[in-house]
C-alpha cells in the first residue's frame, strides 16, 4: 500500500518508552510529523532523531507534534531515547502492521543481499488526519528543516 497526499492517515496505537502508548488520536486537531527510521542507535537514525529533537520547539510553534517510529524492540527504543536524551515521542511497531499500513515496510538491498526493512520516510499529517506531504527515501541532512517548513506552510 502506498499512501499519498490527501489520503486519511491510518490510525495507530503503539508502545513507547516508560509504558507509554503513542496514538495518532492523541494528536487530534494538531499536525503530526511522523518519521520512520530503520534502526535505533545507528549513525543516520541518531542524526535524524537529533535534528527533529533540536526543532521540537519550532514544530510546537507550528502546531505540529513530532513522532518517531521503528520496528526495534521496545528495550532498544528506550535505550535510544535515553542515550540520545530525546524527549519527542518514540514508538515501536514490532508487529509491522502500522509500518505496512504506511507502506514503509519494504524490500531493501545492501551489498547485494535482499531483505525486508523500514524505509526512512516521513509523513506530514494535517490537523484533520489527512496526509499533507510524504517524503520517501529520506536523506537526513536538512530533512527536519524541510519538514518544519512544510508544517509551517500548512
Amino acid at each position: 500500500m502506498s499512501l499519498e497526499t490527501g489520503d486519511k492517515a491510518p490510525a495507530f496505537a503503539l508502545p513507547g518508552p516508560a509504558g507509554a502508548t503513542v496514538r495518532l488520536a492523541d494528536f487530534k486537531g494538531r499536525k503530526v510529523a511522523l518519521f520512520f527510521y530503520p534502526k535505533a542507535n545507528t549513525s543516520l537514525c541518531i542524526a535524524e532523531a537529533q535534528d527533529f529533537e533540536r526543532l521540537t520547539g519550532a514544530f510546537a510553534e507550528a502546531g505540529t507534534a513530532v513522532v518517531g517510529v521503528s520496528r526495534d524492540p521496545l528495550k532498544a527504543v528506550e535505550k535510544f531515547r535515553d542515550k540520545q536524551d530525546l524527549t519527542l515521542p518514540l514508538a515501536t511497531d514490532e508487529t509491522g502492521r502500522m509500518l505496512e499500513a504506511y507502506g514503509v515496510w519494504v524490500e531493501k538491498t545492501l551489498y547485494g543481499r535482499r531483505f525486508m526493512g523500514v524505509e526512512r520516510a516521513t509523513f506530514l499529517i494535517d490537523a484533520k488526519g489527512r496526509i499533507a506531504r510524504v517524503w520517501r527515501k529520506v536523506r537526513v541532512k536538512g530533512h527536519a528543516e524541510e519538514v518544519l517548513a512544510a508544517a509551517r506552510a500548512l
